[in-house]
């Protein structure tokens, strides 16, 4: 299992649009079985006006196949309203980055 977590660093003030949006997008993948994703803001970070989105995936293979592909399920209307939810996100976001960490379990005994 592997997390993954998206740093979006916004324009200053332009964080809840960017929250609004995600808390839209996060619907919209629970109907088509993606993964949901937490979502947080900063409280105390590195930089003001952060939002951190982050998923648990199965796989690096399955995380690719979803950022690739139109996920299993999904309709042409369903692929346009992701488009028009994140629509101009660009324009709320000054820089970003993804971090994908391996989840350590315990071993069986």
């Amino acid at each position: 299992m592997y997390l993954v977590r998206e740093l979006f660093f916004c324009k200053p003030g332009q964080v809840r649009k960017l929250v609004d949006m995600f808390h839209t997008m996060n619907e919209l993948n629970a109907k088509l079985g993606m993964p949901a994703m937490r979502i947080m803001t900063d409280f105390a970070a590195e930089r003001y006006w952060t939002l951190v989105a982050e998923m648990e995936v199965e796989s690096i293979a399955a995380f690719e196949a979803m950022m690739n592909n139109q996920p299993a399920g999904a309709s042409d209307a369903d692929m346009k309203k992701f488009d028009e939810i994140m629509k101009n996100y660009h324009d709320l976001v000054q820089s970003g980055k993804r971090e994908i960490y391996k989840i350590e379990t315990p071993k069986k005994k």
